[in-house]
């Protein structure tokens, strides 16, 4: 069961990610205008967009899961700085949704993707190929 939880887990948070990836490709102009009306440079959207697709994909398959939450998670930091806006409950929520989304991030990189990854289902076949002695418990993942 802990395992499906962070499966579940993985995939939640991903699609956060993903989702933010598709709204800035579809729709660039108001993360442009959040960008230029910081002093920073539209541009840095496309960096944005590709980094939410690349870290939403890898959390989904459980690919480097400790170090792409990590990044995440610093993501959502610096990101929250944009949406400090006192005189806007909605900006604020915002805000604080975004620490709230780095802290499962940091929960991730503590705990690592559980058994449902790729790189587990990988090295599970592997072991299973493997000609030895090993008894099951040498073979878990």
């Amino acid at each position: 069961m802990p395992d499906l939880a962070v499966l579940v887990g993985r995939v939640l948070i991903a699609a956060l990610f993903l989702a933010g990836a598709i709204q800035k490709a579809l729709d660039p102009a108001p993360t442009a205008a959040l960008l230029a009306g910081r002093g920073l440079p539209e541009i840095l959207l496309w960096p944005a967009l590709a980094f939410n697709l690349a870290a939403g994909l890898a959390l989904v398959a459980g690919v480097r899961v400790p170090a792409v939450a990590t990044l995440l998670a610093a993501y959502c930091a610096v990101t929250s700085v944009f949406h400090f806006v006192p005189d806007d409950p909605w900006q604020m929520s915002i805000l604080v949704k975004n620490w709230a989304i780095a802290g499962g991030c940091l929960c991730l990189a503590a705990h690592g993707p559980g058994r449902f990854a790729v790189s587990r289902l990988h090295r599970s076949a592997a072991s299973l190929g493997s000609v030895g002695a090993a008894s099951d418990g040498d073979r878990r993942a």
